[in-house]
């Protein structure tokens, strides 16, 4: 438990004015906990399935990530914060932070040699048309 991320209490002040409120259905989980979710998902490069259960349903970790991406929230409320000239404790994720997954580095047996266009123009053609094609179009027209 000690390497799981959480907001703290700091964080989770100005943060917590942008929580949507009375929301349909059925009672919501703890924000502060799905978010801590959200975020150690996102700084950790884990899958969305690999989220520790500490955080809450990994399925409602994720719903209510994308749910708020396609809503805009994310935006909104980071602008709002840079707005008021909130700063925080800035961070940025590059590609040395964020890990590739393991399929990432290309296809099976490394790369190819493949022949320009040019040359693949310039050869013999693999295959010859059957006669019996070239009769069968005839027959149609």
């Amino acid at each position: 438990m000690a390497d799981l991320f959480w907001l703290s209490d700091e964080q989770w002040a100005v943060i917590e004015p942008f929580m949507p409120k009375d929301q349909p259905g059925p009672e919501r989980k703890d924000d502060r906990q799905i978010i801590s979710g959200i975020l150690h998902v996102l700084t950790s490069g884990c899958r969305w399935r690999d989220c520790p259960a500490a955080y809450g349903p990994r399925t409602t970790v994720y719903n209510r990530f994308n749910r708020w991406s396609r809503r805009g929230f994310w935006k909104a409320m980071l602008a709002a914060l840079a707005k008021a000239g909130w700063a925080g404790d800035a961070a940025a994720l590059d590609s040395s932070y964020v890990r590739a997954h393991r399929s990432a580095h290309g296809g099976k047996g490394g790369q190819k040699h493949r022949p320009s266009g040019a040359r693949v123009a310039a050869r013999p053609p693999r295959s010859t048309r059957s006669p019996m094609s070239s009769a069968v179009r005839a027959s149609s027209c």
